[in-house]
């Protein structure tokens, strides 16, 4: 069983990338963290949070489960998920340089993760 705050790694290219996710409250979010594991100060956050037609880890949803509008859901805990959240991430320039730590609305990003999966 992997141990809560450590770190996964993900390669895409040449690119390292290290990758968290944490449930927080009091807002009930699910928040996915991204960095290069060249770059530790620069670190873009994925936040979910519960609201209209949607909703985060918890009954009924397991733990890093996420679901949106339309009964599409994602599993944050797999790296098939983040990776395909990290390119489209990428793909809006989402992802800072330097010293900074950006953090963002994910659900325009679940939207077009789902929206590009097979019926």
């Amino acid at each position: 069983m992997r141990r809560k705050g450590v770190l996964r790694k993900l390669v895409v290219d040449d690119t390292v990338w290290l990758w968290g996710r944490r449930h927080r409250h009091p807002d009930c979010r699910e928040t996915l963290s991204l960095r290069r594991a060249d770059s530790p100060h620069a670190q873009l956050r994925l936040v979910f949070r519960s609201g209209e037609g949607r909703a985060v880890a918890g009954w009924p949803l397991g733990e890093g489960e996420i679901i949106g509008l339309g009964g599409h859901w994602l599993n944050l805990n797999e790296p098939g998920v983040v990776r395909r959240l990290l390119d489209e991430a990428v793909a809006r320039g989402l992802v800072p340089t330097g010293n900074v730590v950006r953090e963002v609305d994910g659900w325009p990003l679940f939207d077009a993760v789902v929206a590009g999966e097979a019926p």
